[in-house]
């Protein structure tokens, strides 16, 4: 509701009337004059819609000249003949430039982590009374814009906000996945910079189709993600002691359990086929180029003890781990490893 609230503060500055898209969003005044509390996201999505038509400005009053309707498309038609993200997002900040000098976008990588970094030049609304609600839109726009382009959920590793917390907060969980920090040097959200590379899945026709709806995508999380198999994999691999079951998993990756399920089977995959294959991996090698026991392989493999670690080992091999390992690592014999003769 504080961001129905700084809605209603753009019309306060173009000296007009909320009640319109109060009415649309069937939002009462009084809540909207309150500012605490929440609201569905079908409420916000109609309020915003009508506020932004209504008053010329999907900026809603945030920079010092208005941006209006159709300026957000724009910048997407713009970035859609890009070949991959990462060329798709470098567009997108630089165009935004174009439409006001007031904030700078920018894409950064260092190592494995991508950032969209926001450095601001003016107080939005003038006096930074916006700054929140524009950083968080800003974002959201950016990042939603980001998935459709890949038909892809980015989960994010984190968010940053160079203003101290809000009393609301708690509610940054649900607008941004990912640890969120306040009072921090930087503004920005991150994510793996392997999404970069991903192509972009989308055409005209289907830009054409989503701007006539375009708000859910800030509004609303993607669910699908194209990297969820690989970022799964590599957590098997890195962190087996904590990813023994899917809560724990899910946890790691900012998911429920449910929606870990179903995300892997959209994607054609199973956790427990992932890690069945991530676990024979790794205990074929521990085996081969190691000498520890069976029970250091098991717990380092992801088992919780020996006997069902022979058990699945049985089922991948149809032998026991240590009959494996002393085929695996007998010495060849003479007449075998002699050179065939010219």
């Amino acid at each position: 509701m504080a961001f129905v609230q700084a809605v209603c503060a753009a019309y306060a500055r173009a000296q007009r009337s909320p009640e319109a898209a109060l009415q649309a969003a069937q939002i009462a005044p009084e809540a909207a004059n309150a500012g605490v509390g929440y609201t569905t996201a079908d409420a916000f999505e109609r309020l915003c819609g009508h506020a932004m038509r209504e008053l010329n400005d999907e900026a809603l009053g945030w920079f010092s000249r208005r941006l209006p309707w159709g300026s957000y498309g724009m910048l997407a038609r713009a970035s859609l003949s890009a070949p991959t993200l990462g060329v798709a997002l470098k567009r997108w900040c630089r165009h935004h430039g174009l439409l006001t000098s007031d904030i700078t976008l920018a894409v950064q990588v260092q190592g494995d982590t991508a950032s969209i970094v926001w450095t601001e030049h003016q107080a939005p609304g003038g006096d930074g009374s916006l700054r929140e609600f524009c950083c968080v839109s800003v974002l959201r726009n950016i990042h939603g814009l980001a998935c459709w382009f890949v038909d892809s959920r980015i989960p994010l590793r984190g968010a940053s906000f160079a203003f101290a917390a809000p009393p609301h907060a708690q509610a940054y969980a649900v607008l941004f996945d990912g640890p969120t920090r306040f009072d921090a040097e930087q503004t920005a959200i991150r994510f793996d910079a392997r999404y970069l590379d991903l192509p972009i899945k989308r055409d005209e026709a289907a830009m054409n189709q989503m701007l006539q709806r375009a708000l859910p995508l800030q509004v609303r999380p993607y669910r699908r993600d194209r990297l969820l198999v690989q970022r799964v994999r590599q957590l098997l691999q890195t962190q087996p002691q904590h990813t023994r079951n899917a809560d724990a998993l899910a946890a790691l990756l900012h998911l429920s359990a449910r929606s870990l399920h179903r995300q892997l089977k959209e994607e054609g995959a199973t956790l427990q086929a992932l890690k069945d294959e991530v676990r024979r991996d790794r205990a074929l090698t521990l085996l081969q180029r190691s000498d520890k026991p069976l029970k250091q392989v098991a717990e380092a493999a992801g088992f919780q003890n020996e006997k069902s670690f022979v058990r699945a080992f049985r089922g991948w091999t149809g032998m026991t781990p240590g009959a494996w390992r002393a085929r695996s690592c007998a010495p060849a014999s003479p007449q075998a490893s002699r050179s065939p003769s010219t």
